[in-house]
């Protein structure tokens, strides 16, 4: 990293996810070139399991290892240092989180002044939200997605440290781009482009080479660096990471994290800002380091996105080697065989059939449909995912499923982790709340402030744009072509909304742009995955980085906590599509 310009901030993105390597905060601290450290902890999931330990123990329902690991080790450097933390590690219990956090900071005899952010937990508010919407009967957790703006208040009134619940992933970045740099609540562009940085940050490695298309390129992955963002007052960043760390730093790298899952980049809906990121362009100013900008605002809607989680049932899974000729359809007709036996039981002992049921042949390109290349491998993994209203019933298919040891195919070996278990099954229900029935509350000291929040406008959203015509190639019958996967021409990323597999696409060079457009059309996409997606699939132009984005809806079997397939998350979607034959003019390969 180069020596910080005068009047900017250095923001380090230490975590993704909770369980991410307790590496990155170490790196970045170590680093000592970063202003302010930041945490992603929470996903939908991760709420539910999170309220489920607070009704054990009223001192839980954090993420234990934000205190217990990372500001255990870290917490004396940080203050020696004077950065600033803020982390969503509160969960459904961040007062619980700040009391471990300062009996932490007692033991080290370290003084560091702790806010907390709540207001984002609706559970006490259900009764008042069912007269207003149809819910599940039973929540296990709502929360609704908060803003930048407590995180502002908390770092305007001195805090050190700042605890929230659920926040979207990248209010943790703005909020304090908007502290450092006295930003407005309606100053949107400056607020899009602080919420792209918080989006290009808030996945960790992902943005420093993690999940890159070409990832032989990416050196050192075992001491992957985690992104740091040079943030500049008119809101435009530099992506980089700290010096001697392994990772890459391109604007494919960078452009791959921006189309990740942010539906039509036209209108990338937050609290506090409608963001447009279709001219987002970046700039690559030196090895390592990338500028960013172009990103601008609208207002916000009137809405918080809350997003519950309910109890639907039990379910169970169950993984199986087969080994010899034909593993896979050995594979297949031993998951077959158990469900068929297992619903003979079930009606002779008077219970109901599965709610769902869902067999894969891991090893043999299942993922991939009918383009599949695999033929007669000899090695294949089962894998039965079963549902049922009653727990019983999938206790009866714990104990059947080691029956294929001796009964079935021959080559039939270990299931992995010994036999399974059974589970609550756990959904996700999103829906909207108005602004105005929510308070963010910001305690700092003992004192409590109520944060008052814009209520956003009641603008029209203008969907984003496909390409123009004039943008899309116009075959030139005398030009040679050959035909290759897609790979050769486009880097891609994936990830997922809810059921919508979200997949960006960027030419690896400009002239390959328009042959891009002319092919992969939502028609074609539509048609290459359809074993998976079975809506419909928009395209939006982003011209700043020269790609796209697509949005496939109803691909991801219910997604997220309700698929039952292995890739819930379409994580593998974009690499089966640069799977995609194309048919481009030679000289776009040179």
């Amino acid at each position: 990293m180069t020596q910080a310009q005068p009047g900017t901030i250095r923001i380090g993105g230490a975590s993704a996810f909770w369980g991410d390597s307790s590496m990155g905060p170490v790196q970045l601290v170590q680093s000592g070139r970063i202003d302010y450290l930041v945490f992603d902890y929470l996903a939908e999931l991760t709420m539910s399991i999170m309220a489920a330990q607070k009704l054990k123990n009223p001192e839980a329902g954090f993420a234990l290892d934000f205190v217990a690991v990372t500001m255990k080790h870290l917490l004396k450097d940080i203050v020696a240092r004077g950065i600033k933390v803020i982390s969503n590690a509160g969960g459904v219990n961040p007062q619980a989180c700040a009391r471990a956090l300062q009996a932490i900071a007692a033991e080290q005899g370290v003084s560091v002044r702790v806010a907390v952010i709540e207001g984002d937990d609706l559970m006490a508010q259900l009764p008042q939200l069912r007269t207003q919407q149809t819910l599940p009967d039973k929540l296990l957790s709502a929360n609704a997605y908060l803003g930048a703006l407590p995180v502002k208040a908390a770092l305007d009134a001195g805090a050190q440290i700042v605890i929230t619940g659920r926040c979207v992933d990248s209010a943790v970045t703005l909020g304090a781009m908007m502290h450092a740099f006295n930003w407005s609540a309606s100053d949107y562009d400056r607020l899009a482009q602080g919420s792209l940085a918080g989006h290009i940050i808030e996945c960790g490695c992902q943005a420093t080479g993690g999940l890159f298309t070409d990832w032989q390129t990416v050196p050192d992955w075992a001491h992957m660096g985690y992104p740091v963002i040079e943030c500049h007052p008119d809101g435009r960043f530099v992506v980089e990471k700290p010096p001697g760390t392994g990772g890459l730093i391109t604007p494919a790298t960078v452009a791959e994290q921006l189309v990740y899952e942010i539906g039509d980049p036209a209108n990338y809906l937050l609290p506090d800002v409608n963001c447009d990121f279709t001219e987002v362009q970046m700039t690559a100013l030196t090895p390592d380091r990338v500028e960013v900008k172009g990103a601008t605002g609208k207002p916000p809607t009137p809405t918080y996105k809350v997003s519950s989680t309910y109890m639907d049932g039990f379910k169970s899974q169950a993984t199986m080697v087969l080994i010899g000729f034909d593993a896979a359809g050995k594979a297949r007709r031993t998951g077959e065989a158990l469900l068929e036996r297992l619903r003979g039981m079930y009606q002779r002992l008077g219970l109901e059939d599965f709610s769902a049921t869902h067999i894969e042949v891991l090893g043999t390109e299942s993922v991939f449909g009918p383009h599949a290349q695999t033929q007669g491998v000899r090695e294949a993994i089962m894998r039965l995912v079963v549902r049922h209203r009653q727990k019983a019933a999938l206790e009866i298919f714990t104990r059947e499923i080691a029956a294929p040891g001796t009964s079935f195919a021959p080559g039939t070996t270990g299931m992995e982790g010994g036999r399974p278990t059974v589970s609550p099954l756990i959904k996700q229900h999103s829906f909207l709340v108005d602004k105005a029935l929510i308070t963010p509350v910001m305690t700092l000291d003992g004192a409590r402030q109520d944060i008052v929040i814009p209520l956003g406008g009641q603008a029209e959203l203008l969907p984003g744009a496909d390409a123009p015509a004039q943008q899309i190639a116009q075959p030139d019958g005398k030009e040679k072509r050959v035909t290759v996967p897609l790979l050769r021409i486009a880097h891609g990323r994936s990830g997922d909304k809810g059921n919508i597999s979200n997949i960006g696409l960027i030419a690896r060079r400009p002239e390959a742009l328009p042959w891009l457009l002319e092919q992969v059309t939502p028609q074609a996409v539509k048609a290459y995955l359809g074993h998976f997606v079975k809506g419909e699939v928009r395209r939006y132009f982003m011209p700043g980085i020269q790609g796209f984005n697509l949005v496939c809806e109803d691909a991801l079997d219910g997604g997220g906590m309700a698929s039952m397939r292995y890739d819930a998350l379409g994580k593998g979607m974009a690499q089966i599509l640069l799977s995609m034959p194309v048919s481009v003019p030679e000289h776009l390969l040179k």
